[in-house]
This record gives structure tokens, sequence and C-alpha cells, in this order.
């Protein structure tokens, strides 16, 4: 499917600079090889945007790919030089936040419930309808690529899992360029409250957001081992608590399965 005749101008208006491509590879790969190439060109909340990935990234090296038209796929610039290192770890879940609340003004009025699975999944019914992956950019501590791939014309038949859903499956329509700017402008604000001392109030937003919090899981970690019991909460620094009986560990990366 084209790039839309109108272009993006709602996210144009959040954004120093909106590149769209008619078909790429990963988008994340490619704002992070610009911004090494040109840093001052790319600017905090500049952005890349595709229909049409074809060799996208997930967490644990997992691909992610979506036939043409049926998914956007964008790639954010982030500015993290005025976030306290300590804090650096809450800006994949605020990505996160930002695309849930922007994927759920899309869908109000709809039936359905759209919630942030730890850390950055965007869930409808339960269904994962966006995945999110952060990653710093080589040589340098203060800028973050952050992706997020969204399914939106995706039918029921081409959804790759059982688990999947988008848009079109649940019956309704996506304004990209409101969703991308909604989007953009959410993780702006979060973004801003870190800088500005305010991390207590996005750890109170994201937790109360997150329906891991407070369910069963099973957390499959990168060793290779699966960790089960209680979330209970994020810690200060945006990990996931998990109570199994007298064991408490504090998550900071892994697959997460709610049980109930």
């Amino acid at each position: 499917m084209p790039i839309p005749e109108a272009g993006y101008p709602r996210t144009a208006a959040v954004s120093p600079r909106v590149q769209v491509v008619e078909t790429t590879d990963s988008t994340n790969a490619d704002v992070v090889a610009a911004v090494t190439a040109d840093p001052a060109g790319w600017p905090h909340l500049s952005l890349l945007v595709t229909r049409d990935q074809r060799a996208g990234r997930g967490r644990l090296d997992r691909t992610w790919t979506a036939p043409a038209g049926t998914a956007i796929a964008v790639s954010v610039v982030v500015d993290a030089s005025t976030v306290p290192l300590t804090l650096r770890g809450w800006i994949p879940l605020a990505a996160g936040a930002a695309m849930t609340r922007a994927v759920g003004a899309q869908l109000a009025g709809h039936s359905g419930v759209t919630e942030l699975k730890w850390p950055n999944d965007v869930l409808v019914d339960g269904g994962k309808i966006c995945g999110i992956l952060a990653e710093a950019v080589p040589g340098t501590f203060d800028t973050v690529v952050v992706g997020a791939g969204v399914n939106t014309r995706m039918t029921r038949a081409d959804l790759p899992v059982t688990t999947a859903t988008s848009f079109a499956a649940i019956g309704a329509e996506c304004d990209e360029d409101r969703l991308i700017a909604d989007y953009v402008t959410g993780l702006s604000e979060l973004l801003t409250a870190l800088s500005g001392g305010r991390e207590e109030r996005v750890h109170s937003d994201i937790e109360k957001l997150c329906a891991t919090v407070g369910r069963d899981v099973a957390v499959s970690l990168p060793d290779g081992t699966t960790l089960s019991g209680r979330a209970t909460r994020l810690d200060e620094t945006g990990r996931l608590v998990v109570e199994a009986g007298t064991i408490v560990e504090a998550v900071s990366a892994g697959d997460v399965v709610h049980v109930r």
C-alpha cells in the first residue's frame, strides 16, 4: 500500500523530522545508521515510518514481518541526555505507555480493553497489536532509537500467531497520522517528566496502566529459565517485581505470559 497522499501533517506538527519510505528492511536499523552518520540531522523525536518493513526485529533478536500495507513501523529518536542514567530504564516503558494510550484513543467507542503488558507490548482484549523495541545508538550513551510495529490492516488470516490482533481484525479503522502524533506527544510528555524530576509521577502512571501488575505470570528469562509467580509492582527503575513464595525477584528483561 502506498504512502498516503495527505502525508502525516499531525505528526509533522509534533516531530522535527518525519521521513516516510515506501519499504525498508528495518526502520530501527535505518535510523541507527542515519543518526550515527548525521546526529544533527536527526534531532529529538525525529522519526522514520513505513507501511512495508521486511525484516523488523523484536526483543531477544526475534524477527517481525507483516504483509506489505497491513502494518506500520515507526522508529523515533530519543535524546536521553537529560534523563538521569538511573531512570533510563523507564524509556522503553514510557514508549509502551504512550502507544497504549494512542491505540486506546483510536478505539474509543469500540468494545474492548486496551492494556500495556510489561515492558511495552500493547494488547487489545489480550491480543498483541503492537510491539516495541528500544536500542541505544552504538558509541553513545545518550541517544536511543525506539521502534514500534502496529498491526493496522492485517486480517485475522494474516495474523502470525493466535495471540496477535489488529485494528482490522477487531473491525476498526486506524488513523495512522493521529496514532503516530498521539504516540510521539505522549512519549515526549513522559520523557519531559523523567528529565524534570517527576519520575514518581511517571512510575505511578505506568504502573497503573500496566495490566501485568497484579497478575499471575510466567516470565521466560534470557538464560532460558522461567520465573512463575505474582507480578506485584514495578520497582524504581521500571523492573517487574515478581513474588514466588518466599522469593522476590526484580526482572529487567524477559517475555511475560499472563497466566490469569
